[in-house]
């Protein structure tokens, strides 16, 4: 038991002290803002947005309509690609887009494409030759500065890719004990500072700035046709040619809802399994290892003695004290703090239930369309 005790206090010390500061949640888009260029259309870059939407009526307007209000001083249009949609999904945003929106009809879907991937690939093809394009989905609202400071960003640091993690929505109960830990793990599994500095690659999918000439130069977005998590393989293909940004924002927003565990347990499992490679043998790790982590510390800390129940204590505060910075910018209680391990047994769950979805030919189920790769 002593032994289990040193274990997850060291990898506690590890992951606040040595895995890139992620539970600090400093990368943010209102930390060092870079000067803008003088606000005249010729000094601003051209960009193209492209959404991808299937069956979005509930939230395609807002989305759009954020995207038609942008105060962005360039020349910028909006393409969205209407996947098959049934629910009317063009028709709403025809009326929100105004005279800056394309509409394009998706075609069939390729055997070796996700749907979303398979749309953006039809609307880059319909974009023409911006210098920028402005990957975004159909469930997220943006405030009217954001095309402005992303392109700051990107022109500024010449940039390959400008990413925000859009904040997600946090309103019912169920959201409010489960949301924010998920970008807490986000952020755990690829730090934001390593991501900003020389560490791998990474991204969000909701807005990503993308730098057109540097797409096509690793082969554009077929490059990553099959990929269930997209948008961390697009952030490390892109990085391959040059430098990417990652960070939290206020000023994109998902407006999907998420009220109730099964939900949110239905979009954690959509691509857990694929994190681990669809590899059993990891499955078997990633559970041994988050029992490790988040479960050992608490039950420790409840039922040891001596030196172990100390030990599961340490690590038990460490991890809570990890999670305050999140819960701040979620702007939730403290107390939902030392409720981590719980949380975590949660997304435990979801990952078990993610490889049994796979195993049954339904993982990375979307829209009625299951694409994770069958092995």
């Amino acid at each position: 038991m002593i032994g289990i005790a040193v274990s997850t206090v060291a990898i506690w010390l590890y992951l606040v002290l040595g895995n890139g500061g992620f539970w600090l949640a400093r990368e943010r888009d209102t930390r060092d803002v870079p000067p803008a260029p003088a606000p005249s259309v010729t000094s601003w870059p051209d960009v193209v947005a492209i959404v991808p939407a299937r069956d979005e009526a509930d939230v395609i307007a807002r989305a759009i309509g954020s995207l038609a209000d942008q105060d962005y001083p360039g020349d910028f249009r909006i393409v969205l690609v209407d996947d098959g949609s049934s629910d009317g999904t063009a028709d709403i945003a025809r009326d929100a887009g105004g005279d800056r929106l394309t509409i394009v009809r998706g075609t069939p879907l390729p055997v070796d494409w996700t749907g979303k991937l398979w749309a953006v690939s039809q609307g880059i093809a319909a974009a023409e030759s911006p210098r920028y394009l402005w990957l975004t989905d159909a469930d997220i609202a943006h405030a009217p500065d954001t095309l402005r400071s992303l392109v700051a960003r990107a022109d500024h640091h010449d940039l390959a890719l400008v990413s925000l993690m859009a904040k997600l929505r946090c309103t019912h109960w169920a959201e409010r004990a489960l949301i924010p830990a998920f970008v807490y793990f986000f952020q755990m599994l690829y730090p934001f500072s390593r991501v900003n500095g020389r560490g791998p690659g990474a991204a969000a999918g909701g807005c990503m700035l993308v730098r057109r000439e540097a797409l096509a130069l690793v082969g554009g977005i077929g490059a990553i046709r099959g990929a269930l998590i997209d948008d961390c393989a697009f952030g490390a293909l892109m990085k391959t040619q040059g430098p990417v940004w990652l960070g939290l924002t206020e000023r994109s927003r998902s407006i999907r809802p998420y009220d109730g565990i099964r939900p949110i347990a239905e979009m954690i499992s959509r691509s857990a399994y694929a994190q681990l490679d669809y590899s059993p043998l990891k499955l078997i790790g990633a559970v041994i290892g988050l029992a490790l982590v988040y479960a050992a510390p608490p039950l420790l800390a409840l039922f040891a003695d001596g030196p172990a129940r100390a030990l599961g204590i340490a690590a038990w505060l460490l991890m809570t004290l990890s999670f305050l910075p999140m819960l701040r910018f979620y702007r939730r209680s403290p107390l939902w703090s030392p409720c981590l391990p719980l949380i975590a047994a949660f997304y435990t769950g979801c990952t078990l239930l993610s490889a049994w979805q796979h195993g049954r030919g339904r993982g990375g189920m979307w829209k009625g369309r299951a694409q994770a790769a069958r092995q």
